[in-house]
């Protein structure tokens, strides 16, 4: 006599995240592709080609450096190199939030026609902006040696940092691309959000200069942190200390997984809807 086939019972399913994170890691092929894919069709007509990634921030650098050098100079010592890391960083989270924003609004339709985890876009969203990011460091890196900074091992310590703003801007991504998908308008108001929060954010400025008022202020503000570490390694030649560094990774994860659980809960309500 053959045993009775075990009944499917929806409820002993894992959670609506952890199939989504499973399935990613299944896709993880399709997902490089999608990178691959962002790489070229970003470089395809550019005349510069992938030295863009490297002479743009540079560019923003130099036009903000000659602005606001003598403005800081009593206050910031050495202000190009205080101004491009934080600058890196800064762009590294904005275009990656609002490019994934896009990329999931505009593929919601995309899943009514084929398979494919949800966080898909996403993740390739935020990988593409790595590779930039990590192309953008040369010139930083060509700045010190051109200023006589010293390239300390406390360099080592960046990856780390990355990985909690990438964990950071992922997260948010998944956040503000759930709520957008409901709301077609909220994409372009977080664009409004992104410009506002980068001039409470030190990355033109150094914090020194704020009011003590606006003090507690600041300790709220996520990038403010993880800027100050990133700019650590470069700037000042030392590695955050260990608060700093338990703030950013706590600020990187809990973000990653408040977004990956929203997300996944209104994907396929989002995938019906569209």
């Amino acid at each position: 006599m053959k045993a009775p086939l075990p009944e499917y019972d929806s409820a002993h399913q894992p959670h609506t995240s952890v199939r989504e994170f499973t399935a990613l890691l299944s896709y993880r092929d399709f997902v490089l592709q999608l990178v691959s894919r962002n790489l070229k069709v970003r470089y395809k007509r550019s005349a510069l080609g992938i030295v863009w990634s490297m002479l743009g921030p540079l560019l923003s650098m130099a036009v903000l450096s000659v602005v606001f050098t003598r403005v800081f100079r009593s206050t910031t010592p050495n202000y190009p190199l205080y101004l491009f890391p934080g600058l890196l960083l800064w762009n590294f989270f904005a275009q990656t939030v609002s490019i994934i924003t896009a990329e999931v609004v505009g593929g919601i339709d995309l899943w009514r026609r084929i398979y494919t985890p949800r966080a898909a876009f996403a993740v390739a969203t935020t990988l593409t902006g790595l590779v930039h990011l990590l192309l953008a460091l040369v010139p930083l890196l060509l700045l010190m040696l051109a200023l006589g900074a010293p390239l300390t091992p406390a360099l080592l310590a960046v990856p780390a940092i990355v990985v909690c703003a990438a964990l950071f801007a992922l997260g948010l991504g998944l956040a503000v691309a759930s709520v957008a998908g409901h709301f077609a308008d909220v994409g372009d108001m977080f664009q409004i959000v992104l410009t506002t929060w980068m001039y409470f954010t030190p990355v033109i400025y150094p914090r020194e200069i704020l009011p003590a008022s606006l003090q507690p202020v600041w300790r709220l503000n996520p990038m403010a942190h993880l800027i100050e570490a990133f700019r650590m390694p470069f700037y000042e030649g030392r590695v955050p200390s260990t608060g700093l560094f338990a703030t950013i990774a706590f600020i990187g994860l809990a973000t990653c997984a408040i977004g990956w659980w929203l997300f996944t809960r209104t994907a396929e309500e989002l995938a019906r809807r569209g």
